[in-house]
């Protein structure tokens, strides 16, 4: 794995999108260069989940000029990660694609969870060491992700979704700040935060700790106004609600503390902040100058010093789902040597092939019957530490079509499959079944060619004909890849 001397994270908020460059000195990171745009992309989102057509005029200009500043730097050290707005964005589909063209990078929606193990992350690093449990929350643009957890170590996990922006836009849509509005809001996080009492109330850590743009605001606002001596208290949070309310609209808000960017979605974020407060039992919370961008770049970091959570993440799957290990590895010896053979391929793409092999067996725990499919299922929607949702959708690609006909696959019978895709899915399936008898398949010599939309395999002379089932099995692959226009011979 190559080391690069400069990572850089791109975070696509719900409110904010931000740029991170990072020097890299050994196992730390020394910030370079920091950037932030507020498209309120949530803001964008109407009744139906669209995002309309003018937030994505103003994401595609924002990310625009995030494209320039990341021009030079090495695009295997980029990373760049949607959130909360483009998980519910029925037109998502739609828009990264743009994005990603703006951008000049692709983009990753995460999961809830896993937004929140990166927040973690970013917020961890920052921080004095401890032997205490710490509950960290970010209440974002869309979402509010809660953790509770032990120097770099998450333990707990939840994302609820509400967030500073679309609790404004619900709430505080005319500006008006009343008591009427205020109670209804603080009730409605407290609802939401009511799902998750249990495990995040006061009796499970010993510090609370907020990080992005509302703690951050609601701290700065409350130390500047003599309302708190540090951090968010809620006495402090009594005092600005007080305040809120004299004034009687968003628009007269003018506080010490208070960023002109800030102002429309200042009222939503307090609301959240409120009801966790009192839902959780919170009495004082200090705040992190580091978030999930950092979170990232940490991540990324590790991948590069094999301290990938990816890789904790598979071997956790394979312990949990009772996979054969015997048979992974022979799989992925056989899958490998057919990559070799083949001449090789993408060192990312060689990652995904590893995975895959390792995990093409995992919903045999759920049903022997079309236990593809359930591999497939479980590998889309489970919790997966390290992995993004993008990510996800590929391996589970690779379970699904590891064997059976291949035209049963919207993906494939629409001719949606990247040439790289079809590649690792070819050479996945070829390893299922030459070992399907669960015992090595000794093949010293082995050929393969796989490129466009041609593929070949050769076998020792005479190792077919003392294995029949294995020639018809290669029959029948024959013409699966032939129903969805590719041409495939083996000898």
């Amino acid at each position: 794995m190559k080391t690069y001397d400069t990572l850089a994270a791109v975070d696509l908020g719900s409110n904010s999108f931000r740029l991170e460059v990072a020097r890299v000195a050994g196992d730390q990171l020394y910030p370079l260069d920091s950037l932030k745009e507020t498209v309120r992309l949530a803001g964008g989102l109407g009744a139906d989940k669209t995002l309309d057509e003018a937030t994505q005029a103003r994401a595609l200009a924002c990310l625009h000029r995030f494209g320039e500043r990341l021009r030079g730097l090495s695009p295997e050290a980029i990373r760049c990660v949607g959130t909360s707005a483009l998980r519910v964005a029925r037109n998502a589909d739609v828009f990264i694609p743009k994005a990603e063209i703006a951008l000049g990078h692709p983009i990753e929606i995460v999961a809830g969870r896993e937004e929140a193990r990166l927040i973690y992350l970013g917020v961890a690093h920052s921080l004095p060491a401890s032997p205490d449990r710490r509950l960290v929350v970010d209440i974002g643009g869309g979402s509010t992700e809660f953790i509770i957890g032990t120097g770099l170590k998450p333990h707990e996990r939840e994302s609820l979704h509400m967030g500073c922006v679309n609790f404004s836009k619900r709430f505080f849509d005319t500006g008006v700040l009343d008591k009427a509005t205020f109670r209804a809001a603080e009730t409605a996080a407290r609802v939401e935060v009511e799902r998750i009492a249990r495990e995040f109330s006061r009796a499970n850590w010993q510090q609370a700790v907020g990080s992005s743009g509302t703690a951050r605001a609601l701290r700065e606002i409350l130390e500047l106004n003599g309302w708190s001596a540090r951090g968010i208290t809620a006495d402090g949070l009594a005092a600005l609600r007080a305040h809120m309310l004299k004034v009687g609209h968003v628009d007269a808000l003018d506080l010490p503390g208070l960023s002109r960017d800030r102002r429309p979605v200042i009222a939503g974020g307090f609301a959240i902040m409120a009801g966790l407060f009192a839902e959780l039992g919170i009495e004082q919370m200090d705040v992190a100058e580091t978030a999930m961008r950092e979170g990232i770049l940490y991540d990324l970091l590790g991948r590069f010093h094999k301290q990938d959570m990816r890789e904790a993440t598979v071997d956790e799957f394979m312990r949990r789902y009772h996979i054969d290990t015997q048979q992974a590895a022979r799989v992925k010896r056989i899958a490998l040597k057919l990559h070799a053979a083949a001449g090789g391929c993408d060192e990312n793409d060689l990652l995904y092939l590893d995975w895959a092999a390792r995990l093409h067996e995992i919903g045999l725990s759920v049903s022997h019957s079309g236990y593809h499919k359930h591999s497939g299922y479980i590998l889309e929607n489970a919790d997966m530490p390290g992995f993004s949702r993008t990510e996800q959708a590929r391996l589970a690609l690779l379970a699904r079509a590891q064997r059976g006909a291949l035209v049963k696959l919207p993906a494939f019978a629409s001719g949606a499959v990247s040439e790289r895709d079809r590649r690792l899915v070819w050479l996945l399936r070829q390893a299922v079944i030459l070992c399907r008898n669960r015992s090595e398949p000794r093949l010293p010599d082995l050929q393969a060619e796989a490129n466009g939309k041609r593929f070949r395999l050769s076998l020792p002379e005479g190792w077919l004909e003392r294995r029949p089932l294995t020639r018809r099995a290669l029959e029948d692959e024959a013409a699966y890849w032939q129903a969805v226009g590719m041409k495939y011979q083996f000898d």
